[in-house]
Protein backbone atom coordinates (compact mmCIF):
# COMPACT_ATOMS: atom_id res chain seq x y z
CA UNK A 1 0.00 0.00 0.00
CA UNK A 2 1.07 3.47 -1.10
CA UNK A 3 2.29 5.12 1.69
CA UNK A 4 1.25 8.89 3.10
CA UNK A 5 4.19 10.76 1.50
CA UNK A 6 4.47 9.04 -1.71
CA UNK A 7 0.98 9.77 -1.96
CA UNK A 8 1.34 13.09 -1.58
CA UNK A 9 4.18 13.62 -3.66
CA UNK A 10 1.92 12.31 -6.59
CA UNK A 11 -0.79 14.97 -5.14
CA UNK A 12 2.05 17.61 -5.88
CA UNK A 13 2.30 16.54 -9.31
CA UNK A 14 -1.27 16.11 -10.31
CA UNK A 15 -1.70 19.72 -9.02
CA UNK A 16 1.01 22.00 -9.56
CA UNK A 17 -0.59 22.99 -12.87
CA UNK A 18 -4.11 23.77 -11.02
CA UNK A 19 -2.17 26.23 -8.52
CA UNK A 20 -0.08 27.79 -11.06
CA UNK A 21 -2.62 28.72 -12.68
CA UNK A 22 -4.53 30.01 -10.73
CA UNK A 23 -2.03 31.75 -8.78
CA UNK A 24 -1.32 33.49 -12.58
CA UNK A 25 -4.89 34.18 -13.04
CA UNK A 26 -5.07 36.01 -9.76
CA UNK A 27 -1.74 37.67 -10.35
CA UNK A 28 -3.07 38.66 -13.47
CA UNK A 29 -6.15 40.33 -11.76
CA UNK A 30 -4.37 41.88 -9.16
CA UNK A 31 -0.90 42.86 -9.54
CA UNK A 32 -0.32 42.05 -13.42
CA UNK A 33 2.58 41.00 -15.27
CA UNK A 34 5.69 42.70 -17.11
CA UNK A 35 3.78 45.25 -18.96
CA UNK A 36 0.34 43.89 -18.38
CA UNK A 37 -1.30 45.72 -16.30
CA UNK A 38 -3.72 44.67 -13.51
CA UNK A 39 -6.97 43.99 -14.67
CA UNK A 40 -10.57 42.31 -13.34
CA UNK A 41 -11.84 39.59 -14.90
CA UNK A 42 -13.83 39.66 -18.34
CA UNK A 43 -11.40 41.95 -19.96
CA UNK A 44 -8.31 42.36 -21.79
CA UNK A 45 -5.20 43.48 -20.67
CA UNK A 46 -3.16 44.66 -23.70
CA UNK A 47 0.74 44.87 -23.61
CA UNK A 48 1.96 47.59 -25.53
CA UNK A 49 5.87 47.19 -25.27
CA UNK A 50 7.62 43.58 -26.30
CA UNK A 51 8.31 41.79 -23.28
CA UNK A 52 11.30 42.51 -21.10
CA UNK A 53 13.29 41.24 -17.84
CA UNK A 54 10.82 42.92 -15.36
CA UNK A 55 8.25 40.42 -16.92
CA UNK A 56 8.64 37.95 -14.53
CA UNK A 57 6.74 35.38 -16.32
CA UNK A 58 8.49 31.65 -16.73
CA UNK A 59 9.26 31.35 -20.69
CA UNK A 60 7.43 34.50 -21.48
CA UNK A 61 8.36 35.31 -25.34
CA UNK A 62 9.52 38.13 -27.10
CA UNK A 63 7.80 37.42 -30.53
CA UNK A 64 4.35 38.84 -30.15
CA UNK A 65 2.34 41.96 -28.15
CA UNK A 66 0.17 39.57 -25.45
CA UNK A 67 -3.06 40.39 -25.30
CA UNK A 68 -4.35 38.17 -22.11
CA UNK A 69 -7.71 37.80 -20.73
CA UNK A 70 -8.53 36.14 -17.47
CA UNK A 71 -12.11 35.11 -17.86
CA UNK A 72 -15.23 34.43 -15.14
CA UNK A 73 -17.98 32.46 -16.59
CA UNK A 74 -19.68 31.69 -13.63
CA UNK A 75 -22.14 34.03 -14.26
CA UNK A 76 -22.34 33.10 -18.15
CA UNK A 77 -21.39 33.18 -21.37
CA UNK A 78 -19.16 35.72 -22.48
CA UNK A 79 -18.85 37.63 -26.29
CA UNK A 80 -15.41 37.95 -27.67
CA UNK A 81 -14.93 40.45 -31.09
CA UNK A 82 -11.83 39.86 -32.54
CA UNK A 83 -10.25 42.40 -35.64
CA UNK A 84 -9.39 41.72 -39.18
CA UNK A 85 -5.40 41.36 -38.78
CA UNK A 86 -4.93 41.58 -42.81
CA UNK A 87 -2.88 38.13 -42.84
CA UNK A 88 -1.11 39.01 -40.01
CA UNK A 89 -0.32 36.02 -37.70
CA UNK A 90 -2.03 35.93 -34.05
CA UNK A 91 -3.36 33.39 -32.04
CA UNK A 92 -5.82 33.68 -29.32
CA UNK A 93 -5.33 30.56 -27.24
CA UNK A 94 -8.03 28.91 -24.44
CA UNK A 95 -6.83 27.76 -21.25
CA UNK A 96 -8.63 25.94 -18.66
CA UNK A 97 -7.89 26.03 -14.87
CA UNK A 98 -5.82 22.64 -14.97
CA UNK A 99 -3.77 24.42 -18.18
CA UNK A 100 -5.76 22.10 -20.94
CA UNK A 101 -5.41 24.48 -24.24
CA UNK A 102 -9.11 23.46 -25.53
CA UNK A 103 -9.38 26.09 -29.03
CA UNK A 104 -8.17 28.26 -30.79
CA UNK A 105 -8.79 31.22 -32.85
CA UNK A 106 -6.25 32.60 -34.87
CA UNK A 107 -4.12 32.66 -38.62
CA UNK A 108 -4.01 29.44 -38.23
CA UNK A 109 -7.43 27.87 -36.84
CA UNK A 110 -9.95 29.78 -37.63
CA UNK A 111 -8.11 32.64 -40.42
CA UNK A 112 -7.73 36.17 -39.62
CA UNK A 113 -10.92 37.94 -40.74
CA UNK A 114 -13.17 39.92 -38.46
CA UNK A 115 -15.75 37.95 -36.28
CA UNK A 116 -17.68 37.29 -32.87
CA UNK A 117 -17.30 34.17 -30.55
CA UNK A 118 -19.61 32.75 -27.55
CA UNK A 119 -17.66 31.40 -24.63
CA UNK A 120 -19.90 29.45 -22.92
CA UNK A 121 -19.44 28.04 -19.14
CA UNK A 122 -19.85 24.15 -18.14
CA UNK A 123 -23.26 22.77 -18.80
CA UNK A 124 -24.75 25.34 -20.44
CA UNK A 125 -27.68 24.71 -22.48
CA UNK A 126 -28.57 28.28 -24.51
CA UNK A 127 -28.83 28.74 -27.68
CA UNK A 128 -26.23 29.83 -30.05
CA UNK A 129 -26.35 33.61 -31.38
CA UNK A 130 -27.15 33.92 -35.44
CA UNK A 131 -24.61 36.67 -35.62
CA UNK A 132 -21.34 34.67 -34.00
CA UNK A 133 -19.33 32.30 -35.94
CA UNK A 134 -19.49 29.60 -33.24
CA UNK A 135 -19.42 28.61 -29.61
CA UNK A 136 -16.57 27.86 -27.68
CA UNK A 137 -17.75 25.36 -24.84
CA UNK A 138 -15.45 25.62 -21.66
CA UNK A 139 -14.21 23.13 -19.41
CA UNK A 140 -13.92 25.25 -16.25
CA UNK A 141 -15.83 28.21 -14.91
CA UNK A 142 -11.93 30.27 -15.08
CA UNK A 143 -10.22 30.73 -18.40
CA UNK A 144 -7.07 32.47 -19.98
CA UNK A 145 -7.09 33.33 -23.07
CA UNK A 146 -3.74 34.39 -24.54
CA UNK A 147 -3.55 35.95 -27.33
CA UNK A 148 -0.64 36.62 -29.08
CA UNK A 149 0.34 39.13 -32.13
CA UNK A 150 3.50 39.11 -34.28
CA UNK A 151 5.68 41.91 -33.88
CA UNK A 152 8.57 42.48 -35.65
CA UNK A 153 9.91 44.88 -33.40
CA UNK A 154 9.70 48.76 -32.10
CA UNK A 155 8.67 50.03 -35.62
CA UNK A 156 5.35 47.81 -35.51
CA UNK A 157 4.67 48.63 -32.20
CA UNK A 158 1.97 50.83 -33.67
CA UNK A 159 0.07 48.48 -36.08
CA UNK A 160 -0.20 45.99 -33.13
CA UNK A 161 -1.41 48.28 -30.56
CA UNK A 162 -4.03 49.45 -32.92
CA UNK A 163 -4.85 46.20 -34.32
CA UNK A 164 -5.73 45.46 -30.27
CA UNK A 165 -8.35 47.84 -29.95
CA UNK A 166 -10.51 45.23 -31.98
CA UNK A 167 -9.98 42.93 -28.92
CA UNK A 168 -12.77 43.08 -26.99
CA UNK A 169 -15.12 41.00 -24.66
CA UNK A 170 -18.32 41.55 -23.36
CA UNK A 171 -19.98 39.93 -20.22
CA UNK A 172 -23.31 40.40 -18.25
CA UNK A 173 -23.29 40.10 -14.28
CA UNK A 174 -19.70 41.33 -12.67
CA UNK A 175 -18.13 38.31 -11.41
CA UNK A 176 -16.19 37.91 -8.13
CA UNK A 177 -13.01 36.31 -6.70
CA UNK A 178 -11.04 33.27 -7.04
CA UNK A 179 -12.05 31.10 -3.77
CA UNK A 180 -10.14 31.81 -1.04
CA UNK A 181 -8.02 28.96 0.64
CA UNK A 182 -8.25 28.92 4.61
CA UNK A 183 -5.97 31.88 5.95
CA UNK A 184 -5.62 29.59 9.08
CA UNK A 185 -3.59 26.97 7.16
CA UNK A 186 0.44 27.00 7.79
CA UNK A 187 2.36 28.17 5.06
CA UNK A 188 4.16 25.70 4.84
CA UNK A 189 0.57 23.04 3.42
CA UNK A 190 -0.67 26.20 1.94
CA UNK A 191 -0.15 24.61 -1.11
CA UNK A 192 -2.41 21.73 -0.69
CA UNK A 193 -5.21 24.07 1.02
CA UNK A 194 -4.89 26.10 -2.39
CA UNK A 195 -5.19 22.96 -4.08
CA UNK A 196 -8.12 21.43 -2.09
CA UNK A 197 -10.42 24.30 -2.06
CA UNK A 198 -9.64 24.99 -6.59
CA UNK A 199 -10.39 21.22 -7.07
CA UNK A 200 -13.30 21.55 -5.39
CA UNK A 201 -14.42 24.82 -7.21
CA UNK A 202 -12.92 24.01 -10.61
CA UNK A 203 -13.90 19.88 -10.96
CA UNK A 204 -11.59 17.95 -14.50
CA UNK A 205 -12.92 15.80 -16.59
CA UNK A 206 -14.44 12.65 -15.01
CA UNK A 207 -11.69 10.25 -15.42
CA UNK A 208 -9.04 12.84 -13.44
CA UNK A 209 -11.71 13.27 -10.82
CA UNK A 210 -11.35 9.35 -10.02
CA UNK A 211 -7.83 9.55 -10.00
CA UNK A 212 -7.64 12.72 -7.93
CA UNK A 213 -10.34 10.33 -5.74
CA UNK A 214 -7.31 8.41 -4.79
CA UNK A 215 -5.88 11.65 -2.58
CA UNK A 216 -8.65 11.36 0.32
CA UNK A 217 -6.66 10.21 2.88
CA UNK A 218 -4.23 13.39 2.30
CA UNK A 219 -7.90 15.44 3.59
CA UNK A 220 -7.76 17.07 -0.25
CA UNK A 221 -11.14 16.25 -0.98
CA UNK A 222 -12.50 17.47 2.60
CA UNK A 223 -15.31 20.33 2.18
CA UNK A 224 -15.73 23.29 4.66
CA UNK A 225 -13.35 24.03 7.36
CA UNK A 226 -9.61 22.75 5.99
CA UNK A 227 -8.60 19.79 7.82
CA UNK A 228 -4.84 21.21 7.24
CA UNK A 229 -5.57 24.09 10.35
CA UNK A 230 -5.29 21.09 13.13
CA UNK A 231 -3.62 18.85 10.94
CA UNK A 232 -1.79 15.82 13.28
CA UNK A 233 2.08 15.34 12.75
CA UNK A 234 1.70 12.97 10.55
CA UNK A 235 -0.26 14.20 8.19
CA UNK A 236 1.96 17.60 7.90
CA UNK A 237 5.34 15.43 7.31
CA UNK A 238 4.04 13.53 4.59
CA UNK A 239 2.51 16.46 3.14
CA UNK A 240 5.69 18.52 3.46
CA UNK A 241 7.72 15.62 2.34
CA UNK A 242 5.51 15.27 -0.84
CA UNK A 243 5.91 18.79 -1.88
CA UNK A 244 9.80 18.36 -1.55
CA UNK A 245 9.36 15.09 -3.43
CA UNK A 246 7.24 16.46 -6.17
CA UNK A 247 9.04 19.53 -6.91
CA UNK A 248 12.32 17.72 -7.43
CA UNK A 249 10.42 15.28 -9.65
CA UNK A 250 8.65 18.00 -11.99
CA UNK A 251 12.39 19.78 -12.01
CA UNK A 252 13.87 16.63 -12.82
CA UNK A 253 11.61 15.54 -15.74
CA UNK A 254 12.27 18.88 -16.93
CA UNK A 255 15.60 18.58 -17.62
CA UNK A 256 15.39 15.21 -18.90
CA UNK A 257 16.21 15.15 -23.03
CA UNK A 258 14.67 11.39 -24.41
CA UNK A 259 18.11 11.89 -26.47
CA UNK A 260 21.22 11.02 -25.70
CA UNK A 261 23.40 13.16 -28.07
CA UNK A 262 25.70 15.74 -27.17
CA UNK A 263 23.75 18.65 -26.84
CA UNK A 264 20.50 18.07 -28.45
CA UNK A 265 17.70 20.71 -28.12
CA UNK A 266 14.70 19.57 -25.76
CA UNK A 267 11.88 19.65 -28.71
CA UNK A 268 8.43 18.06 -27.45
CA UNK A 269 6.19 18.96 -30.23
CA UNK A 270 4.19 16.53 -27.66
CA UNK A 271 4.69 18.45 -24.40
CA UNK A 272 0.92 19.85 -24.66
CA UNK A 273 -0.93 16.56 -25.40
CA UNK A 274 -1.70 15.73 -21.69
CA UNK A 275 -5.48 17.46 -22.40
CA UNK A 276 -7.46 14.26 -23.59
CA UNK A 277 -11.09 15.31 -22.82
CA UNK A 278 -11.83 19.21 -24.11
CA UNK A 279 -11.46 19.32 -27.65
CA UNK A 280 -12.90 23.05 -29.15
CA UNK A 281 -12.59 25.26 -32.17
CA UNK A 282 -9.30 25.42 -33.64
CA UNK A 283 -7.98 21.79 -31.73
CA UNK A 284 -7.18 18.98 -33.36
CA UNK A 285 -9.17 15.46 -32.29
CA UNK A 286 -6.62 13.11 -33.17
CA UNK A 287 -4.87 10.28 -31.39
CA UNK A 288 -1.61 11.74 -33.01
CA UNK A 289 -2.38 14.34 -30.54
CA UNK A 290 -3.15 12.80 -27.29
CA UNK A 291 -1.32 11.56 -24.52
CA UNK A 292 -1.01 7.19 -25.07
CA UNK A 293 -0.84 7.13 -20.91
CA UNK A 294 -3.31 9.95 -18.94
CA UNK A 295 -1.83 8.83 -15.37
CA UNK A 296 1.53 9.27 -17.35
CA UNK A 297 0.81 12.27 -18.88
CA UNK A 298 0.13 14.09 -15.21
CA UNK A 299 3.99 14.94 -14.86
CA UNK A 300 3.75 15.91 -18.50
CA UNK A 301 1.42 18.56 -17.39
CA UNK A 302 3.54 19.50 -14.80
CA UNK A 303 6.22 19.84 -16.81
CA UNK A 304 4.75 21.88 -19.36
CA UNK A 305 3.51 23.94 -16.47
CA UNK A 306 6.62 24.58 -14.52
CA UNK A 307 8.75 25.50 -18.21
CA UNK A 308 6.12 27.05 -20.48
CA UNK A 309 3.12 28.33 -18.66
CA UNK A 310 0.33 28.59 -21.33
CA UNK A 311 2.22 27.03 -24.07
CA UNK A 312 0.71 26.47 -27.38
CA UNK A 313 0.08 22.60 -28.51
CA UNK A 314 2.86 21.77 -31.27
CA UNK A 315 0.74 22.25 -34.13
CA UNK A 316 0.25 26.26 -33.48
CA UNK A 317 3.82 26.03 -31.91
CA UNK A 318 6.99 24.44 -31.05
CA UNK A 319 9.11 25.36 -28.16
CA UNK A 320 12.84 24.16 -28.33
CA UNK A 321 15.33 24.56 -25.19
CA UNK A 322 18.46 23.46 -24.27
CA UNK A 323 21.01 23.63 -20.93
CA UNK A 324 23.80 22.17 -23.03
CA UNK A 325 26.30 22.98 -25.42
CA UNK A 326 27.71 20.14 -28.02
CA UNK A 327 30.18 18.42 -25.63
CA UNK A 328 26.99 18.68 -23.24
CA UNK A 329 28.44 20.76 -20.77
CA UNK A 330 26.24 23.24 -18.84
CA UNK A 331 25.69 26.40 -21.02
CA UNK A 332 27.08 29.45 -19.12
CA UNK A 333 27.56 33.39 -19.43
CA UNK A 334 31.83 32.66 -18.61
CA UNK A 335 32.01 30.82 -22.35
CA UNK A 336 31.19 32.25 -25.72
CA UNK A 337 29.19 29.99 -27.76
CA UNK A 338 27.90 30.19 -31.63
CA UNK A 339 24.34 28.79 -32.98
CA UNK A 340 24.75 27.97 -37.10
CA UNK A 341 21.63 27.59 -39.06
CA UNK A 342 23.04 25.88 -42.48
CA UNK A 343 19.15 26.40 -43.89
CA UNK A 344 16.37 28.83 -42.22
CA UNK A 345 13.97 26.28 -39.66
CA UNK A 346 10.85 25.01 -41.86
CA UNK A 347 8.30 26.95 -40.54
CA UNK A 348 4.89 28.68 -42.14
CA UNK A 349 4.68 31.94 -39.70
CA UNK A 350 8.49 32.40 -38.17
CA UNK A 351 11.09 31.70 -35.65
CA UNK A 352 13.07 33.06 -32.82
CA UNK A 353 15.93 32.09 -30.30
CA UNK A 354 15.20 33.87 -26.96
CA UNK A 355 17.72 33.84 -23.89
CA UNK A 356 16.63 32.90 -20.44
CA UNK A 357 18.42 32.68 -16.79
CA UNK A 358 18.35 29.41 -14.96
CA UNK A 359 16.57 28.36 -12.98
CA UNK A 360 13.83 31.10 -12.91
CA UNK A 361 13.33 31.20 -17.15
CA UNK A 362 13.51 34.66 -17.31
CA UNK A 363 14.30 37.07 -19.74
CA UNK A 364 17.76 38.57 -19.26
CA UNK A 365 18.49 41.93 -18.80
CA UNK A 366 21.83 43.44 -21.58
CA UNK A 367 22.79 46.70 -22.47
CA UNK A 368 21.41 45.79 -26.12
CA UNK A 369 17.68 45.33 -24.98
CA UNK A 370 17.96 42.19 -27.33
CA UNK A 371 15.85 39.31 -25.79
CA UNK A 372 15.90 37.31 -28.94
CA UNK A 373 16.91 37.06 -32.09
CA UNK A 374 15.29 35.33 -35.16
CA UNK A 375 13.94 35.88 -39.03
CA UNK A 376 12.50 39.02 -38.29
CA UNK A 377 15.52 40.54 -36.41
CA UNK A 378 16.96 43.62 -39.35
CA UNK A 379 20.50 43.54 -39.52
CA UNK A 380 21.34 40.13 -39.49
CA UNK A 381 24.41 39.20 -41.77
CA UNK A 382 24.66 35.81 -43.48
CA UNK A 383 27.71 33.56 -44.28
CA UNK A 384 28.90 33.30 -48.07
CA UNK A 385 27.16 30.42 -48.13
CA UNK A 386 23.82 31.74 -46.81
CA UNK A 387 23.81 30.32 -43.46
CA UNK A 388 23.18 32.16 -39.99
CA UNK A 389 25.65 32.11 -37.52
CA UNK A 390 24.13 33.65 -34.07
CA UNK A 391 26.79 34.91 -31.48
CA UNK A 392 25.74 33.80 -27.64
CA UNK A 393 28.07 35.78 -24.94
CA UNK A 394 28.00 37.66 -22.39
CA UNK A 395 29.37 40.68 -23.69
CA UNK A 396 29.28 42.70 -27.09
CA UNK A 397 31.83 40.98 -29.96
CA UNK A 398 34.13 43.03 -31.71
CA UNK A 399 33.95 42.37 -34.88
CA UNK A 400 30.81 44.05 -36.67
CA UNK A 401 29.32 40.98 -38.55
CA UNK A 402 29.41 39.11 -35.06
CA UNK A 403 27.59 42.12 -33.01
CA UNK A 404 24.93 41.94 -35.38
CA UNK A 405 23.92 38.31 -34.79
CA UNK A 406 24.75 38.35 -30.70
CA UNK A 407 22.36 36.97 -28.55
CA UNK A 408 23.50 38.55 -25.13
CA UNK A 409 24.25 35.97 -22.13
CA UNK A 410 23.84 36.49 -18.04
CA UNK A 411 26.62 35.75 -16.17
CA UNK A 412 25.45 32.84 -14.60
CA UNK A 413 24.23 29.67 -16.25
CA UNK A 414 21.11 30.53 -19.21
CA UNK A 415 18.17 28.27 -21.02
CA UNK A 416 18.01 29.31 -24.70
CA UNK A 417 14.41 28.39 -26.04
CA UNK A 418 13.78 28.36 -30.32
CA UNK A 419 10.23 28.79 -30.84
CA UNK A 420 8.87 27.54 -34.21
CA UNK A 421 5.56 29.19 -35.12
CA UNK A 422 3.30 26.77 -37.25
CA UNK A 423 5.93 24.23 -37.99
CA UNK A 424 6.07 22.44 -40.56
CA UNK A 425 5.21 18.65 -40.62
CA UNK A 426 9.08 17.70 -40.97
CA UNK A 427 9.05 19.53 -37.66
CA UNK A 428 6.38 17.78 -35.83
CA UNK A 429 7.45 14.36 -37.31
CA UNK A 430 10.85 14.65 -35.73
CA UNK A 431 12.80 14.98 -39.60
CA UNK A 432 14.45 18.00 -39.20
CA UNK A 433 17.02 18.44 -36.36
CA UNK A 434 17.83 21.55 -34.65
CA UNK A 435 21.87 22.55 -34.89
CA UNK A 436 23.61 22.29 -31.38
CA UNK A 437 25.13 25.18 -29.53
CA UNK A 438 29.56 24.97 -30.19
CA UNK A 439 31.50 26.34 -27.59
CA UNK A 440 34.05 28.74 -28.79
CA UNK A 441 37.79 27.84 -27.99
Amino acid sequence: MIGLSELATEAYVYGYPLVADLEMVDACKHKGFGTLPPTPFNRFAHSTELAGPDAHFVSVNNDTLYSVAQLDLSAGPVRLHVPDTGGAYYVLQFVDAWTNNFAYVGKRATGTVEGEWLIVPPGWSGSEPDDVRGVIDAPTTIVSVIGRNVCDGPHDLARVRELQKGFTLHAGDTPGELPAPDPDVPEQLRFFEQLRVWMADFPPSAPDQEYQDRFQPLGLLEEGRSPFVSAGSDLIRALTEGIAAGRARVETASRTSGSREPGAWLMDPHLFDYNLDHFGVGTLDSSLWRAPDRTASYLWRAVAARVGLWGNHGYEAVYAHTFTDSDNARLTGAHSYTLRFPEPPPVGAFWSLTMYDAPDYYLVDNPLARHSIGDRTPGLVHDDDGALTIVIQKDRPSLPPEAANWLPAPDGEFRPMIRLYMPHDSILQGDYRLPPIERRL
